[in-house]
């Protein structure tokens, strides 16, 4: 339970929804009878069909919404719903309009956005709406569309170049958009369209975030419009600075490389500066320290002025910056400072209707909340994400038990309030007293998003996503001294007495990413299935990973190796202790991908007194090869600190390989780049270690071929199998 106090004036939970008509998230498709890695494949890991991205328009009346048409449709339409009637509408169809592209026929800014986001569906991906939502606006196929929210038509607006991020301004009159690395603006009729910055240089764009921004900093746009819609606030990206690497297609010699712009560990980064761009011709740079403070954390423009944050590039002093709309100069709103690092939390800074500053402190053991610099959430609720504001209110997600995720409010008034009650993940969008909330729980296994609107019955919006073939059924466990939080998956039918079961363990086991949760996951339902085949299946999130405060995700400065790996071996005895008999400590074998395969590659390289096989899928081996702002946050300048990037490396473990290793690796992948699996391998071969090498010919960080994603889980399973002699 909550341990704010009990605020004055107070806000009721959720209600459950009682209309169970038409609009009931539970999906009546018939179960597919095809086997769980072939539904994951097929569906995107059953993210077709359920609706994503909910916004509220003005006056709480209408809710927009993405969303494909059946659990197998790969194209992603627009839809609103009315919050007083309950009806949804579809707005638009990119297989209705004709403009539904290829992947290869992406516009290149757009595929390293989906590439960022982790998108792996099609159609409409991204949307923006005026003030109002009366307008939205969006690309596909590189043009530009907009569609009347009211009227339901749909157009396409004539442009000078293609189209990425296009974004109405408050009125609706014009739209900002980047095509060609420069930021245009053109008017919602499509009269006139023109630049209002161009690069003058290939390496040079305006308007589009740089890697380590999207990739670690929470970043996905680079324009903000101003609120009277004469100006914009937008990011200049010179990436000359960066290393020039290029990503070859061994399957197709004759295609020319891929040249990337990557800021390696210890390298330069994009030079990003940010420009105050007028309708009239107008052009002002902002002015602060950037050598002191080298990335572009955060910006926005709101109608107390344009505002951004900085920091540094040790990033232990982020900055908030209030910017002067007239000369571009900029005062401190705030600084925070930390002795390892200033964790930059979606959605801040921000900043009410009245003008409170909104965001963040790191305090002994909790992450609170601060507005205007004090802290207004208790200790122990770890503040997760700020979803924004509706007046003087604050909605956000925190966690007073790390497995959790729950959807809060606060004011001056109320205080902070929980407005979830059933175990799971929650988040959620508000304006105008309409409120969307997302859950995913044990009883929505594919989430089910509701709308609450004062006056209006509770609505929820359909979902179309299949049904998973099997059923999760996992057992949650706290583990050792640190309680780690671990889930536990056995085969169905196992009954006590069976026998040891051979053992795989599934972490992730890093920063950023929780797989031990209350919400159930396509990743659960892998772990089912894995342990429906004969094994037990143990998922452990250790030292570093969210939810638990500021102290435990520390733990990892300076080591991203060893607690993670400690922390393994520890949930996998306590789990031997707890149930005596069950676990074959002979026969344990680890399987995990990105931060997940580095650490299954280290288990088998470090400890194979306890790990007999792993399957490393797009492991980073050599960590001066992944990004600037990523890996130095951990490890420091390696030019500073080369010892620290040495430890954690895994080739100079590779003489030592004695247990079998499968390493897996997307040949397309700007992620974790293949030279990581491959000078692993080589490093392996020069010392006479056998392992096996399944490259995965034009994947990126996260295949999405469905027969590359369906059959990557059986060869796995094979793998594992003939690894630890099972039958």
């Amino acid at each position: 339970m909550p341990t704010d106090p009990v605020p004055t004036d107070p806000v009721p939970t959720l209600p459950v929804p009682t209309d169970s008509g038409p609009t009931d998230s539970v999906s009546t498709d018939p179960v597919p009878t095809d086997s769980l890695p072939r539904q994951l494949a097929r569906t995107r890991r059953l993210a077709l069909g359920a609706p994503t991205r909910p916004a509220v328009g003005a006056g709480g009346r209408t809710v927009l919404f993405l969303r494909s048409r059946a659990g197998d449709d790969p194209v992603t339409c627009l839809w609103a719903l009315d919050t007083d009637s309950g009806e949804e509408r579809l707005l638009a169809d990119p297989a209705a309009l004709g403009a539904e592209p290829s992947e290869a026929e992406l516009p290149e800014a757009e595929r390293i956005r989906r590439e960022r986001a982790r998108v792996h569906v099609g159609g409409i991906t991204a949307y923006a709406t005026d003030a109002a939502g009366r307008l939205a606006a969006f690309a596909l196929g590189g043009g530009l569309w907009l569609a009347d929210t009211a009227t339901g038509e749909v157009r396409l607006v004539p442009t000078a170049t293609e189209v990425y991020d296009p974004r109405p301004d408050p009125a609706g009159h014009r739209i900002a958009y980047v095509g060609g690395g420069a930021l245009r603006v053109v008017t919602a009729d499509g009269a006139e369209d023109r630049a209002l910055a161009e690069p003058g240089h290939p390496e040079v764009r305006y308007g589009v975030p740089d890697h380590v921004a999207a990739e670690s900093m929470h970043r996905d746009r680079a324009h903000w419009w101003s609120p009277d819609g004469t100006r914009l606030l937008v990011a200049r990206v010179d990436e000359r600075p960066l290393s020039r690497l290029h990503l070859a297609d061994p399957a197709d010699p004759a295609r020319p490389p891929r040249v990337i712009r990557y800021p390696l560990a210890g390298t330069d980064n994009a030079e990003v500066t940010l420009w105050l761009l007028g309708l009239d011709g107008g052009r002002t740079e902002v002015r602060w320290d950037r050598a002191g403070y080298e990335y572009l954390a955060a910006a926005g423009w709101d109608g107390h002025g344009p505002y951004a944050a900085v920091q540094s590039r040790d990033q232990r002093t982020v900055l908030t910056l209030a910017v002067d709309p007239a000369d571009g100069a900029t005062r401190v709103l705030a600084e925070r400072r930390d002795e390892h690092w200033v964790e930059l939390l979606p959605g801040l800074p921000a900043r009410t209707a009245a003008g409170a500053l909104v965001d963040c402190a790191d305090r002994g053991e909790t992450r609170h909340l601060t507005v205007d610099g004090k802290p207004v959430t208790p200790p122990g609720l770890q503040i997760r994400t700020v979803l924004g504001t509706d007046g003087e209110q604050v909605l956000f997600t925190a966690s007073d038990e790390p497995t959790e995720t729950h959807l809060w409010s606060w004011d001056q008034v109320a205080g902070a309030v929980r407005l979830s009650d059933e175990p799971g993940v929650h988040t959620g969008a508000r304006r105008d007293g309409t409120l969307v909330h997302t859950a995913r729980t044990p009883g929505a296994p594919t989430g089910r998003i509701t709308v609450h609107r004062d006056g209006a019955p509770a609505r929820v919006i359909a979902s179309h996503a299949e049904t998973p073939v099997l059923t999760a059924r996992p057992e949650h466990l706290r583990l050792g001294p640190r309680e780690l939080r671990a889930t536990l998956f056995l085969p169905a039918g196992h009954r006590p007495g069976d026998g040891p079961l051979p053992v795989l363990l599934d972490p992730y086991g890093g920063p950023a990413m929780q797989k031990v949760t209350a919400a159930p996951h396509w990743w659960d339902l892998t772990s089912q299935w894995f342990a429906d085949q004969g094994f037990a299946v143990l998922a452990i999130d250790g030292r570093g990973t969210p939810g638990r405060g500021p102290r435990w995700e520390k733990t990892v400065f300076a080591d991203v190796a060893d607690p993670a790996l400690a922390d393994q071996v520890e949930a996998l005895h306590a789990t031997a202790a707890l149930r005596p008999g069950l676990l074959d400590l002979d026969r344990v074998a680890i399987r995990g991908w990105s931060f997940g395969g580095f650490l299954a590659a280290l288990a088998v390289l470090r400890r194979p007194d306890v790990f007999h096989a792993a399957v490393a899928g797009a492991a980073p081996t050599e960590h001066r090869l992944y990004d600037t702002h990523w890996k130095e946050r951990f490890l420091g300048h390696p030019d500073e600190h080369p010892e620290r990037y040495d430890a954690a490396s895994l080739l100079p473990d590779a003489p030592g390989l004695r247990r079998p290793l499968l390493l897996i690796q997307g040949l397309a992948d700007d992620n974790v780049l293949p030279v990581h699996a491959l000078r692993l391998s080589a490093a392996l071969l020069a010392a006479g270690r056998p392992h096996e090498f399944l490259p995965l010919v034009g994947a990126g960080h996260s295949p999405s071929d469905e027969a590359v994603a369906e059959h990557l889980l059986h060869h796995q399973l094979h793998f594992l199998r003939r690894s630890l002699e099972i039958a």
